[in-house]
C-alpha cells in the first residue's frame, strides 16, 4: 500500500459554505476522485443542520451524483423548494472549480412523539463482531477512504461476491471541529453498499453508483451503524443496490443506488 498517514477530518470548513477535502475522501477509482460517501455525508449534513423555526427531521435524501467529484475545494448552495410547518423540502447542490458535481433533495418532517402506535422492522439486527483485520478489495492498493472508517462484517467482505451485511463508524470526524452526527456517520458508510455487495470483479467490471435514495422512519443512535445489502444486476447493464440500514436499537430504514454496470475497456 502506498504510504498513507489518516487525518484528523474529511473535510475543513473554510467558511460561507466552502470545504477543503482531505486525502481521506479519495476512493479506489482514482487519486484525484473522491468516493461517493463523504460529499453526499457533506451535503446531507448542510440539509440536516439548515436552520429551521419548526423543529423538522429529515425523512428522506435522494442525491444525484453528477459526475466524477474531484478532490478540490467545494462549495455548497442551499434552497428551500416546498416550506411548511410540518413539511419541508430543501435542495442543496455541490460545485466543485465551478461545475456542479452533485445535487440533493431532502424532506424534512414534523415529529409528534405518541401520535400513533408504532408498526416495527421486523429485520434481525446482528451482534457488532469483534475487532477484523482491515482488508478490502484484492488488488487496490490506494484506497483512504476505507482507512477512515473501521469496518467489521457480519457476513461477506470486500473480498467476497454477493449480498454483505457490515457494521462501521468513521474512525475521524466528517469536517473538522465537529463531532459527527448519526447522520454523517450513516452517510459516510452508505455509498459502499455496492462495493460490499459486489457481484463482479472489480478490475474488470464497473458498477457505478449514480445516485442514492435514503428513507428513514428514526435517526441511527450510538456509535456504530450498519447496512445489509444487495446487489441485483440485470442482462442489459443495469443494476440496483438495496440496503437496510441499521443500529443496536434495529433497523431504521432502506436505500436504494441506481447502478450503470459495464465492464472495463
Amino acid at each position: 500500500m502506498d504510504t498513507f498517514t489518516l487525518p484528523d477530518s474529511f473535510y475543513v470548513d473554510l467558511g460561507n459554505q466552502t470545504y477543503q477535502p482531505s486525502e481521506a475522501t479519495i476512493g479506489p477509482w482514482s487519486s484525484a476522485a473522491q468516493h461517493g460517501g463523504p460529499p453526499i455525508a457533506l451535503i446531507a449534513h448542510a440539509l440536516r443542520t439548515f436552520p429551521s423555526p419548526h423543529n423538522l427531521t429529515i425523512s428522506r435524501i435522494s442525491a444525484e451524483i453528477l459526475g466524477p467529484i474531484p478532490v478540490e475545494t467545494c462549495e455548497i448552495e442551499m434552497a428551500v423548494i416546498r416550506p411548511g410547518k410540518r413539511i419541508e423540502l430543501l435542495q442543496a447542490q455541490m460545485t466543485c472549480q465551478g461545475k456542479p458535481v452533485l445535487i440533493a433533495t431532502a424532506w424534512r418532517l414534523a415529529q409528534q412523539p405518541g401520535c400513533v402506535e408504532p408498526v416495527p422492522d421486523d429485520f434481525n439486527v446482528p451482534e457488532l463482531p469483534a475487532p477484523q483485520e482491515q482488508v478490502f478489495f484484492p488488488g487496490i492498493d490506494y484506497f483512504p477512504y476505507a482507512h477512515a472508517l473501521e469496518w467489521r462484517f457480519a457476513q461477506g467482505h470486500f473480498s467476497q461476491h454477493g449480498p454483505a451485511t457490515v457494521w462501521t463508524r468513521p474512525r475521524i470526524e466528517l469536517i473538522k471541529g465537529q463531532a459527527n452526527h448519526g447522520l454523517d456517520a450513516l452517510l459516510l458508510m452508505l455509498d459502499s453498499a455496492n462495493g460490499i455487495s459486489a457481484e463482479l470483479d472489480l478490475k474488470h467490471w464497473s458498477f457505478v453508483p449514480v445516485d442514492l435514495t435514503l428513507n428513514m422512519h428514526r435517526h441511527p443512535q450510538g456509535e456504530w451503524v450498519g447496512m445489509a445489502a444487495k446487489t441485483i444486476i440485470d442482462s442489459s447493464g443495469i443494476g440496483s443496490a438495496n440496503t437496510r440500514m441499521f443500529d443496536a436499537q434495529g433497523a431504521f430504514g432502506r436505500s436504494l443506488h441506481t447502478l450503470f454496470v459495464r465492464p472495463h475497456r
